[in-house]
């Protein structure tokens, strides 16, 4: 099962008044179903956009509307869900409010909470491209930003008024990914340890626009740096392939075998584990033209040269997790190349699979240990594979 970092979490989900505040009952929901417990506090303007029972259905828990509220169970409400907060997300958040948290306000539901908390604040805008450029507006920003808050977005985008520009709240996905990476940070089993990842496979190019590659999507890599992502690891990632950008990982672009070579030596001379899943290119050609090359009728005899092996060259004190992509004699190749590699885990799986080969959004691997363990995993989603392999990697610090 997947490792869930905002599972039994408190959230405070707090929604002020903006065309955006739909938007946050899917954050609330995508919050629930990572098993975080959300608390929604709500400004009047935000309930003349989104109805306060909506989110009590979705939630569980009746919003805080009204500080002026005598029927309330608790003496005072606001303390009571500023403090018991792990994480406050601020959701859309219009320049009103950032102005009332910059210099100190408090005078709703909202300003409130965020003024009494000492959890992390991460603060989503959503406005007018005009207002989100104004300068008192950006001053303010700075002040929060300066002050520790998480500023996330606004994107760029058709606003409310029909103009495009900065302004539109961030994606549901984005603003939960943050929020997964700092919950990491925090609570993470992982936090503190500095782990590199490659991801996809490297391309020789033969000549301007033809290259010697492989078809691998990179999703295993984004999947392992993701899972490290969320328990609490520095990730950097070096990939041969764009997809998607990951919030909290440092992404670093490597297309061929030579170029992910330098920069794994780079970003290893710091990190506790290095995971190669990346499927690296052994070769590469000796000569590569300059021009493009035109079609012939007759053959053509190309002459390749080994690439450096990338994870044996790696020395030092570091855990080292190799991949194994074979199609057949799967456990005999892996562990040969558990051996001679020097590494501490390798992680094969069959690729003659379509279920689980390259592309795939499931594996099913096994785990060598260079101790003579042996763990077979069922077909499951990637990222659960990450985290099984970061389970392992766990047990070695």
């Amino acid at each position: 099962m997947t490792n869930r970092n905002l599972e039994n979490k408190n959230i405070l989900l707090a929604v002020s008044g903006s065309i955006a505040a739909y938007k946050a009952v899917d954050v609330a929901s995508q919050l629930i179903k990572q098993g975080a417990n959300v608390n929604v506090a709500m400004t009047e303007a935000a309930t003349k956009f989104i109805t306060p029972f909506t989110f009590k259905t979705l939630t569980g828990n009746v919003p805080f509307l009204d500080m002026w509220d005598i029927n309330t169970p608790s003496k005072e409400r606001h303390i009571e869900l500023a403090h018991s907060a792990d994480l406050m997300i601020i959701a859309p958040a219009t320049a009103s409010t950032i102005a009332s948290l910059a210099y100190g306000i408090a005078d709703d539901s909202v300003s409130l909470c965020a003024l009494s908390t000492e959890a992390p604040r991460l603060i989503a805008p959503a406005m007018d491209h005009q207002m989100w450029n104004n300068s008192a507006t950006q001053t303010n920003i700075n002040k929060l930003k300066a002050r520790g808050d998480i500023i996330i977005g606004p994107d760029y985008g058709r606003l409310a008024s029909g103009d495009f520009g900065l302004g539109r709240l961030s994606s549901t996905e984005e603003i939960v990914s943050e929020t997964k990476a700092r919950a990491g940070k925090m609570y993470g089993d992982l936090a503190g340890k500095h782990i590199v990842i490659t991801a996809g496979g490297t391309r020789e190019p033969m000549d301007p626009v033809r290259f010697l590659g492989n078809r691998s999507s990179g999703k295993m890599g984004y999947a392992v740096a993701e899972a490290a992502r969320d328990r609490g690891s520095d990730v950097t990632l070096i990939s041969s392939v764009s997809r998607p950008l990951i919030k909290g990982v440092n992404i670093i672009n490597a297309e061929t075998t030579a170029e992910m070579f330098q920069k794994v030596q780079e970003a290893t001379k710091n990190a506790d584990a290095l995971i190669m899943a990346a499927a690296v290119s052994d070769f590469r050609f000796k000569d590569i033209n300059k021009n493009k090359i035109k079609n012939k009728d007759n053959d053509m005899d190309v002459s390749l040269t080994p690439n450096p092996d990338i994870i044996a060259s790696i020395k030092g004190d570091i855990i080292k997790i190799a991949f194994a992509a074979e199609i057949n004699d799967m456990e005999k190749f892996a562990l040969q190349k558990l051996k001679s590699k020097k590494v501490d885990f390798i992680i094969a799986n069959d690729v003659s699979n379509p279920a689980i080969g390259f592309n795939s959004d499931n594996n099913k691997v096994v785990i060598f240990s260079n101790t003579g363990d042996q763990i077979n995993l069922p077909l499951m989603p990637k990222i659960d594979v990450g985290h099984e392999i970061l389970n392992s990697l766990k047990k070695r610090f």
